[in-house]
Formats: structure tokens, sequence, C-alpha cells
């Protein structure tokens, strides 16, 4: 068996392709438009806490609205639901390359431009999620969730650089080619067939196969009561909140670029592209991974390579020392990008798995509201890591602050699998929820 990404679902599934090439390209122009936005916000304001307040407008519509976002998902025809969420998302592309055009210059109008956005990933992203399953075979979904997985690192590394050169000549060129590769995210979506939820009759006991009667919070409900039912699905939630709270380094890679490392801004970039450089590696690498069935185990050893990999990175600045080189520091910088790489890849390999898990475990009439809770999670938990970690580099260094986050998680993800035993031994042969 190949060592390289497994292809087979682009191979024998002619709708998922069209879906991970369309996607794939809207996510570039998507990371491109989250740097252009931050620049221009500072270019308005010359105010990094401003900046800062553009991911409040992110995360405060998320939260609200993914839990509804997967109702809707489980309750309307799913193509349907992602069709017209892209569409809303592709209008306020539009309105951001036209300010940029006529010169606003309005922070208050990119605040809400922002959250609007986010207000149609909150219903976009349970929808496209949960398309998936339905569009391959059920023993394919790793293989899926790898190639979905290295597309969105791709993008997270190349779009960010693209962003900020064409933001550099002209904000209104990244947002309009933001609108042109968004177009093709659209295309996709348009070429798919109506997939509209599977559940059985309303007169069922089993509330897991039973579509919501209609959106509102008795549906939300509902999905949470089910999740509190499925242990491995929420251990799933547990770990990765773990993750990200406990040793999300980004926050760090700021001053680290300053006080330990040298080079500034640059440094910062490279650290960022080192972690996603990570992921990719491991999704390119990915072929006899896929094929393991005791995915629970996988989980949990990633993730503790990933705090290990942290602790590491924490470690190489303590001994590298707190002395605010004039220049960069290559050597030290090296050992950071290469403990931030593995941390990539080990934070890549637990999110496919997660993922896969989550699809698999779960019934399609549920589907839509537990995508909604993981993008809770998904959102809720880094910015949570971002707030503790960077409390902790203020009260005791940056470099203490990752020993600390990345030693933390280990202790705790250990913790967590001597707590529930049956994550480990969850065989994707069957899965159980």
């Amino acid at each position: 068996m190949s060592l390289l990404i497994d292809l087979t679902p682009l191979r024998r599934s002619v709708p998922f392709r069209r879906l991970w090439w369309g996607l794939g390209i809207s996510n570039l122009g998507s990371q491109l438009t989250q740097v252009a936005v931050g620049l221009q916000v500072y270019a308005i304001t010359g105010s990094t806490f401003a900046v800062g307040i553009l991911g409040l407008c992110v995360l405060v519509p998320l939260v609200a609205l993914g839990l509804y976002g997967g109702a809707l998902t489980d309750l309307y025809d799913r193509r349907k639901v992602a069709l017209i969420a892209s569409s809303g998302l592709w209008i306020i592309s539009i309105a951001l390359a036209v300010q940029a055009w006529l010169g606003v210059s309005s922070v208050y109008l990119l605040y809400g431009l922002v959250a609007l956005q986010s207000c149609g990933f909150a219903i976009n992203n349970p929808a496209r999620s949960a398309i998936v399953p339905r569009l391959i075979d059920p023993e394919m979904l790793p293989a899926a969730q790898v190639l979905q997985n290295t597309n969105f690192n791709i993008a997270m590394t190349v779009g960010p650089l693209l962003g900020a050169a064409l933001s550099a000549w002209n904000f209104g060129a990244a947002y309009g080619l933001d609108v042109i590769f968004f177009t093709a995210a659209l295309w996709a979506l348009w070429r798919l067939p109506d997939l509209p939820p599977i559940g059985a009759e309303e007169s069922q006991p089993d509330q897991s196969r039973r579509r919501p009667r209609a959106l509102g919070l008795h549906s939300v409900l509902e999905g949470l009561r089910y999740l509190a039912t499925r242990p491995n699905v929420r251990t799933s939630f547990l770990v990765d909140l773990i993750a990200m709270i406990t040793a999300m380094p980004r926050v760090l890679y700021p001053a680290v670029g300053v006080l330990f490392l040298g080079g500034g801004a640059t440094t910062t970039g490279a650290l960022n592209a080192a972690f996603a450089v990570g992921a990719v590696l491991a999704g390119l690498l990915s072929g006899r991974l896929v094929q393991i069935r005791m995915q629970g185990r996988v989980i949990a050893a990633a993730i503790i390579a990933y705090g290990l990999s942290v602790a590491l990175f924490g470690l190489v600045l303590t001994v590298t020392g707190d002395t605010s080189p004039s220049r960069t520091l290559i050597v030290p910088l090296i050992f950071a990008g290469f403990f931030l790489s593995c941390a990539g890849g080990a934070d890549s390999i637990s999110s496919v798995f997660r993922n896969t898990l989550l699809l698999s475990a779960t019934p399609d009439a549920m589907r839509g509201r537990l995508q909604g809770i993981f993008i809770v999670v998904v959102a809720g938990g880094p910015r949570l890591g971002d707030l503790l970690v960077g409390s902790w580099a203020d009260w005791w260094g940056e470099n203490r602050a990752a020993m600390i986050g990345g030693s933390l998680c280990v202790i705790l993800i250990i913790a967590a699998m001597a707590w529930q035993r049956r994550f480990l031994a969850y065989d994707a042969a069957d899965p159980q929820p």
C-alpha cells in the first residue's frame, strides 16, 4: 500500500471531485480575504486592537448561529441550504470588493460585513460537511477527510501570502480575486444532485433517525440531547477542546519573532507557515494511515504528539533565551519550525479522524446538528486558547507558556483516556457513537 495520499474518493465519485476542487479554490479566496480585511482595518485605524475586534465579529455569529445552521441542514435539502448560504457569502465578497474600490474606508462597515460573512459560514459549513458522506462509500470517509484537510491546509499556506501581496497593491484586487474564486464553490454546489435529508417516519421512536419537524430551539436541543447519549462523539469534542484551549501556540508567534528568534514579522510568518506545512505533509503521506480501524487510539496518540511538539517548541525558546536579537537566529528558528511542523501534522491527523468518527457514528438525520455543534467547538476552542496561552505568556513568558500548555495537554489527554476507555476501543469497522 502506498504511503502517499489516497485519491480513491476523487477517482470514484465525480460529485465529490467537483466539490473538492470547487471548495479548495474558494478556501484559498477565503484565506486571502481574511488577511486582506485585517490589513485594511489596520490601514484605516493603525490599531492592533481594532484588528482584534474582527475576531469577535467572526466568533459571536458563528457560535450563536452554528447550532441553528446544523438544524437547517437536517430539515431541508442540503445542496439547497449550502447553495443559498454560499450565494449570500458570494454577495458579501462582492460588497467587500466594492467598498475597497470606492475607497469607503469605514471600519464599522468592514465589521458588519465580516459579521454577516460569519453568519453565512455558520449555515454553510454544517451543510457542506454533511453532504460528503452522501457522495462517497462509507469506507472512503477517512481518505475523503484527508483530502479535504489537505485542501484547506494548502489554502492556509498559500492564501495569506497571496492576500498580503495583493493587499500591498490594492485591497479591491484581493477581494475581487476572492469573488472569482468563490464562483468555483457555487459551480460545484450547483452541479450536485438534490440531497434531501434521510430520516425515518416521524412515528419512529428513535430520535436519532428522525428529522426535526421545524426549525427552532426544540430541534437544536434535540441535537444536544442526542450528543449527550453518544460518548465517543462527545469525547472527540472534549479532546479537541483540551488541545486547542491548553496548547494553541499561534498567539505566541509575534512576540517570539521579536524576543526570542529575531526577524519580527518575517519570523512570525515563517512560524505560521511551518505549522501549515506540517499539516499538508501529514495529508500527502497519509496513504496507510487512512486504513487504520482503531481510530480512537490514533486521535489520542495524535493529540499527545501535538502537546509534546508544542512543549518542545517552548523548550527551544527556553534554550535560545529571551535576548531580543537584532537579527534572525537561523538554527533556533529551524528547530522551532520543525516542532511546529510536527504539531501541525499531528493536529491534521487528529482532525481527520475526529471528523471521520463524527460522520461515521452519526445517523444522517442528525449529521447537520452535530456538525453545527462541531463548528462551535472548532471556532470557540482556539479563541479560548489564545486568551489562556496569551495570559500565561504575560505571566511567565512565551517559552514557559508553550511548555506548560503542551505538557498540560498531554496530561489531560491521558486522564481523559483513562476516564473514557471506550474511546480507545472505537473500531471504524463497527462505528459505535
